[in-house]
């Protein structure tokens, strides 16, 4: 039934209330709420925010915490909260209709009006001696109290103390109030603040000389500031099938295969591929990662070689064919005979349960080897309950685990897997190119419904995919792509030797690199005088600095009169800290153009002057209104990122 006071329309939300929408720890969280009644009476709201009841342990009720929620207008009402720790957390909204502030507002009218005001005080007294009658030690109520009934006072005498904020906090509570009326608990997610906030890098061990070669490389890939190391598949790789250089159908004797066909005589998903190192090796370099600040995530890929154990062992976990053979990979055109995919959904429920229970013992094992950040690879071909099941069972246990979801699918099937659990999500980025491309996409993600519960990450390349402007492009192509990732939205990767702008497709017609390091070693030069690490490490830098680079929101996509320079703000919520980023999409020719800001949206000044300092070249601009020129050229300045603010 709905109560006397309505309150729907809750933010955030999921599309299916089972699933709840995410907040990241130490980040702040806005609760939003349609709530209104009948007549005009003055309503008043708060909201609480407190770990899940059945996951509270002793303490945890210190963290719960109450906020009065503000009238935005049309019935819209809002309350901001700071979560500190991450996992399940509840929220109760309550509203009830405000006596006292319905009181003053009628005196307030009375008086400006100069009408009579006697049965005004006559109720005024009625309310604050019900008030003493539940609290009678509350002195400031006590003596507005005796102020309505001083007859020697004037009207606006008698209503100062009445109107005091200690008196209207006493008589505004929810439990003066009227007709109160609670909606909840509605659960949110809380991830830790990695989960909201984070810039990762790929590399594959085996072309660093191994666990202890990638543990060498470790200071440098933190010296540019990011968070996270992921690393493919570290585990035994099968002979059968095994693909040679550049994908080819027969391997040479010195072909290492891919390390997404998992499984062999050396094991299959719990153990480490012999050609890498050892267990120690492997603890050794999580433990360096984490004295550099680090974290090493590791691919979470649920398939096997035809080599793994599990074939041999549960053959009633897999495909077979009308001829009685495991039927291998496919993402047509592309045919993976190496690789051999699980059957999530087998006839008998024994052998499903039994599956599921292995997979989720996987993640459990290398969580206790340290690791709390997995890329999860294709799981739009797993069933989203088997998602559900396992991130759930994974985040009773361990809510500080991490989960990126390498999901190039659908848009439905992208949302659902994040709003079943997912923390992040790879994303379209890689191919919106264009300036409506991108504006439209950055209001879609930032702005858009599935901001509540799904995190893009931007990334823009990864070892599958080389594309766009990157195809044989330029280093200013390189760089305009890393700008964007890396600012409009709070999340991003590369993968290793997009610093080194290695631009070279497999063919006209195909998205992965030459010689891709899938299927072979490569091996750099990452000491290149014209690498980008010098860029990598300053965007880290202005993106820590920037409380407006590091949530998720506050996007708007800024006018241009040349299509081929886009520019955008990113900002917080109070407008505190502003970035404007304008790039060139033309990687071969300079550019220039009027913007059109919107400075109402920027809280800047219409009528005098303003600072835009640009956090990569250094420079400082002062700009007047709406229409500022801009010229970015591909073998200087490729992009702005500024930082905009009032002159004194």
């Amino acid at each position: 039934m709905i109560g006397r006071i309505v309150i729907q329309n809750i933010r955030p939300r999921t599309p299916d209330p089972a699933h709840p929408p995410k907040a990241t720890a130490g980040a702040e969280l806005v609760l939003s709420a349609d709530i209104f009644a009948d007549g005009h009476d003055v309503i008043a709201a708060s909201a609480t925010l407190q770990p899940r009841l059945k996951e509270k342990g002793k303490g945890d009720q210190a963290r719960s915490s109450q906020s009065g929620m503000t009238h935005l207008g049309n019935d819209r009402w809002e309350a901001v909260f700071t979560p500190l720790a991450s996992g399940r957390h509840e929220i109760f909204i309550e509203a009830w209709r405000d006596r006292w502030a319905t009181w003053a507002r009628r005196c307030r009218i009375l008086m400006d009006a100069g009408q009579d005001l006697e049965l005004e005080m006559m109720e005024g007294q009625r309310l604050l001696e019900k008030r003493l009658e539940k609290r009678p030690a509350q002195v400031d109520v006590m003596e507005a109290l005796e102020d309505l009934r001083n007859a020697r006072l004037t009207p606006h005498e008698k209503l100062r103390k009445a109107l005091t904020p200690a008196v209207v906090q006493a008589m505004s509570s929810s439990e003066a109030g009227a007709d109160r009326t609670t909606s909840g608990p509605f659960d949110v997610w809380v991830d830790r603040p990695l989960g909201g906030f984070s810039s990762w890098y790929e590399l594959f061990p085996r072309s660093l000389g191994g666990l202890e070669g990638t543990t060498r490389r470790l200071p440098e890939i933190a010296r540019m500031g990011f968070d996270v190391v992921y690393l493919p598949p570290i585990h035994p790789i099968g002979k059968t099938a095994r693909k040679g250089a550049g994908g080819a159908l027969v391997a040479g004797p010195d072909d290492p295969g891919s390390p997404w066909a998992i499984g062999g005589a050396d094991g299959g998903h719990e153990a480490i591929e012999p050609s890498l190192g050892t267990l120690e090796q492997f603890e050794e370099m999580v433990g360096a990662a984490k004295s550099l600040g680090l974290e090493i995530a590791l691919d979470y890929a649920l398939q096997c070689s035809p080599d793994h154990p599990w074939v041999r062992d549960h053959p009633e976990w897999f495909h077979r064919r009308a001829d009685g053979s495991i039927a291998y990979a496919e993402n047509p055109p592309k045919k993976y005979q190496d690789i051999v995919p699980i059957n999530f959904w087998p006839s008998k429920e024994s052998a499903r349960v039994a599956l599921w229970d292995a997979c989720l013992d996987i993640l459990l094992l290398w969580i206790e080897r340290g690791i709390t950040v997995f890329r999860v690879d294709n799981p739009h071909t797993k069933p989203v309950a088997f998602w559900q099941w396992c991130i759930r069972s994974v985040h009773k246990r361990h809510p500080d685990v991490v989960f990126l979801a390498e999901a190039f699918t659908r848009p439905k099937v992208m949302a659902k897997l994040a709003e079943v659990g997912f923390t992040q999500s790879y994303s379209y980025f890689t191919w919106r190119n264009s300036r409506e491309e991108l504006a439209a996409y950055g209001e879609e993600v930032n702005n858009g419904d599935a901001a509540d519960y799904m995190r893009p990450n931007f990334w823009p390349n990864t070892p599958d995919i080389l594309s766009g402007p990157l195809r044989r492009g330029p280093r200013a192509a390189f760089v305009t792509r890393l700008v964007l990732a890396a600012t409009m939205v709070p999340n991003f990767g590369i993968y290793s030797g997009y610093e080194l702008c290695e631009n070279e497709p497999a063919s006209e017609d195909n998205e992965e690199y030459f010689a891709s390091e899938k299927y072979q070693l490569r091996h750099r030069d990452f000491g290149q005088p014209l690498s980008l690490a010098p860029l990598v490490t300053r965007l880290n830098q202005l993106r820590r600095g920037h409380p407006a680079l590091q949530g998720q929101g506050g996007f708007k996509a800024m006018g241009t009169d040349n299509p081929s320079l886009f520019a955008f703000a990113r900002y917080d919520r109070s407008r505190t800290d502003r970035v404007l980023v304008v790039v060139n999409l033309d990687p071969h020719s300079a550019q220039e153009s009027l913007l059109t800001l919107d400075l109402g949206e920027l809280r800047l000044p219409w009528d005098r002057a303003f600072a835009a300092r640009d956090g990569l070249s250094g420079e400082r601009y002062t700009w007047s209104g709406s229409r500022p020129f801009v010229r970015l050229d591909p073998g200087g300045t490729v992009a702005h990122v500024l930082s905009v603010e009032e002159l004194p």
